[in-house]
């Protein structure tokens, strides 16, 4: 019997003297991925020592901290789209404008630790659009020209393949290919276009979150350099810098003033009267 009551007395001396579990904060999932337009799970759970009624908020952190769960009340712009399950919070309908980083925060002031929080990061993803395409009508054979494809909306960014005729461009197994493809900025570029390449284009964008969103097909025209026409032309300016030349130097040696001076080359001024001529005329008078 005293050997019961001194292991009884120990045990109750063991709890007694062993420290309370304070105020804990907890998530089972600190990055949450949704897509654009459905709804999100912010998981928070939390367990106190004493305090049997904590203060549950949510804020968001941004430029600055905002409040999305105070006073027992969603705040806006989570007022009316959002619900709240312990401490666990649903945003319903999420946008880009709602990614960010949440922060759970749980108050029990008569906890010897009275304050715990923890984090989660929402990111929202979003589909592809229909891509910009910027496709070039027409060339010359030889030049380096540069077809673009973009799509700023899709998150993760997309990626890109090309396509002409409907019929995939596949990437260029070896390095001394005549085109390049960067799947990642959407850039086709061909190092010298030739008459082959002549055909109808398109881009398609993809990311996986969505259905891939493709362009609209654009022709591109590869013509042959007209060497007739660029001859004409290279003659044109040719004269046209002879005869400008030449004008400029026959005007620096004064040749059109001396053809302006031969105009008065005939003209005979009025003869004048001697001086002393009128004073004669005078002294007779």
């Amino acid at each position: 019997m005293e050997g019961t009551s001194l292991y009884l007395l120990i045990v109750i001396l063991l709890m007694q003297c062993s420290p309370s579990v304070p105020v804990t904060v907890a998530t089972n999932r600190h990055k949450v991925e949704v897509r654009e337009f459905s709804d999100a799970v912010l998981s928070c759970t939390f367990h106190t020592e004493k305090d049997q009624n904590p203060r549950i908020e949510w804020k968001k952190k941004g430029k600055d901290v905002s409040f999305v769960y105070y006073d027992g009340h969603f705040r806006a712009p989570f007022e009316g789209r959002a619900t709240i399950e312990g401490a666990t919070v649903t945003l319903q309908r999420v946008t880009q404008d709602d990614a960010g980083e949440y922060r759970c925060e749980i108050s029990a002031p008569l906890d010897t630790v009275s304050l715990g929080e923890t984090n989660v990061t929402l990111k929202v993803l979003v589909p592809p659009h229909t891509p910009s395409c910027e496709i070039p009508s027409a060339a010359v054979t030889g030049s380096v020209v540069q077809l673009r494809c973009r799509d700023q909306q899709s998150i993760p960014p997309a990626t890109y393949s090309w396509f002409k005729d409907d019929q995939p461009i596949s990437q260029p197994r070896h390095a001394n290919a005549t085109y390049l493809i960067n799947s990642h900025t959407g850039v086709l570029e061909f190092r010298a276009v030739a008459k082959d390449d002549t055909g109808l284009y398109s881009c398609l964008a993809s990311n996986g979150v969505g259905p891939p969103k493709k362009c609209e097909g654009k022709h591109m025209t590869i013509e042959d350099v007209n060497v007739s026409a660029v001859v004409a032309a290279v003659v044109v300016v040719c004269l046209v810098i002879v005869c400008g030349c030449g004008g400029f130097l026959l005007h620096r040696n004064g040749f059109f003033s001396r053809h302006r001076g031969r105009s008065n080359v005939n003209y005979i001024p009025p003869p004048q009267e001697p001086q002393d001529f009128k004073h004669t005329q005078s002294f007779m008078l």
